[in-house]
Order: structure tokens, then C-alpha cells, then sequence
């Protein structure tokens, strides 16, 4: 008879964090990264992530990250589920199952390195030809299936996440919550170029009301605009699954 092979009792359940935000200044998405302090993959850029506690849902376990790497308090209902990574060798050393989970930040709160990290940062994402690149003041990160530039597997999370958040943007752009209660189309644009690997220029603005326009509310125009001609107009998303109420977070 063939050996049975060893069942995993009690794997290490860890909770890994996207946490996605929108730079006005740069007009750039930005995507959340830790540099590890401790084995396995110490001084290593890595997700922010946790281990699930006894007594929570994973659910409450990927705010409780939030809360803890930037100190924000969020409802459970502004995560959403991503992916599980079940690799065997994912970890070194041991076997771990990740729970992955996305949120979407409307700002960009100051960060303070949580427990586990010396390092917090956010890395602007940018595509280039066909690859995408995370990229801060001093590091620059490229990222695909199979690269290591990240601890663990955390590339490959990354662009999972990437091509999900691709795959609902003509349907259900959860996306764009990182850009507030309310935004301009050409804001909008900027969130969707990287992940069409475009430029924002080469998206038609009036092509892109057109076949985006049914998830979109306007409310309205930009107040203090002073530049020559007609201030843009602003859109809300439609209620979406999991569309976060965010005039009742403090980013603060």
C-alpha cells in the first residue's frame, strides 16, 4: 500500500491586507507595504498581515490589521475577501494558509511601522509596457507571477489582486472607493490606466462616460476650481457589493 501522506492539524491561518489608496498630489494609486523586522524574510517588503487570533472571524482579523498598521477603525464591511493561498512551501519551514483580503483607502493617513515591521510605506503602482511596477522614493519593486521580490508569495497575491480588481472594472470598479465619496471622470481614469496598462490620456473621457456611466451618479461640479473653462463635473459610485460608506470614516 502506497504511504499515507501526513495530514496538517493545526497550519499557522495568517490575514494579509491589500490596502489600496489614491494620492491627489501625484494622482497615483498606492498600494501599502511593511518591511518585515523578524525571520522568516527579516528587512524584507511584504503585505501587511497578521495571525488569526482564537476568538475572531477572519473577517475582524483584517481590520484588526488595519487597525493596527495605520490605526484607522473600520467597519468588517470594508474588506473584501480576495483569495487563499494554500501552497505547501509558501512558508519557510512550516505550513501556512493565507486569508486575503482588500481594502480601499479614500486617504492617505500618516503611517507609523506596527508590530513585526520596521518600515511602512506606500508604493505608487505604475505599469510599464506590460509589466507592473511598485515603486516608493527609494525602491522599486516589479511584480508577476513566479518574481520574488516580496517575502513569501506575495507577488503572486499582488497579481491575483490585480488582475481581479481588472476584471470588475467595467462591471463592479470597487476600485474607485479610493477616490472618496465623490470624484472627477479623469480621476477615475487615473485609477483605471495602471490597470489597463495605458496612460490616462489614451482613455477617451467622453468614451468612458459612455460605457461607464451606468454605475456613476453626478452630483454636482468642482467647487474652488481655478483654471480657464468649465470646472468638471463630480460622480459618486452607485451602490455597489461592499461599497463603504466613507463619510462616516475619520482618516484621521
Amino acid at each position: 500500500m502506497p504511504e499515507l501522506e501526513k495530514i496538517v492539524e493545526r497550519p499557522l491561518i495568517t490575514i494579509t491586507n491589500l490596502i489600496w489608496s489614491f494620492n491627489k498630489e501625484t494622482h497615483r494609486v498606492q498600494l501599502l507595504l511593511v518591511k518585515r523586522k523578524d525571520q522568516p524574510f527579516a528587512d524584507r517588503w511584504a503585505l501587511p498581515e497578521t495571525l488569526l487570533r482564537e476568538n475572531e472571524s477572519a473577517d475582524q482579523a483584517a481590520v484588526r490589521l488595519i487597525k493596527e498598521k495605520i490605526g484607522l477603525d473600520l467597519p468588517e464591511s470594508s474588506t473584501e475577501q480576495l483569495a487563499t493561498f494554500t501552497a505547501p512551501h509558501r512558508a519557510p519551514g512550516e505550513r501556512a494558509l493565507a486569508l486575503t483580503y482588500m481594502t480601499y483607502l479614500p486617504a492617505m493617513p500618516a503611517l507609523r511601522p506596527g508590530y513585526g515591521a520596521t518600515a511602512v510605506a506606500w508604493f505608487a503602482f505604475e505599469n510599464f509596457g506590460h509589466k507592473y511596477e511598485l515603486i516608493s522614493s527609494d525602491q522599486t519593486f516589479e511584480i508577476a507571477k513566479g518574481s520574488h521580490a516580496l517575502a513569501f508569495d506575495h507577488d503572486e497575491i499582488i497579481a491575483v489582486a490585480i488582475q481581479r480588481i481588472r476584471n470588475k472594472l467595467d462591471y463592479q470598479p470597487t476600485i474607485l472607493q479610493i477616490l472618496g465619496p465623490e470624484f472627477t471622470l479623469r480621476e477615475a481614469r487615473e485609477v483605471y490606466a495602471p490597470f489597463f496598462q495605458t496612460t490616462v490620456d489614451k482613455i477617451d473621457n467622453s468614451n468612458f462616460r459612455k460605457t461607464h456611466g451606468f454605475f456613476l451618479t453626478e452630483t454636482g461640479v468642482q467647487k474652488n476650481y481655478h483654471k480657464s473653462g468649465r470646472p468638471p463635473k463630480l460622480y459618486r459610485l452607485k451602490d455597489l457589493k461592499n461599497n463603504i460608506l466613507w463619510s462616516k470614516v475619520d482618516p484621521k
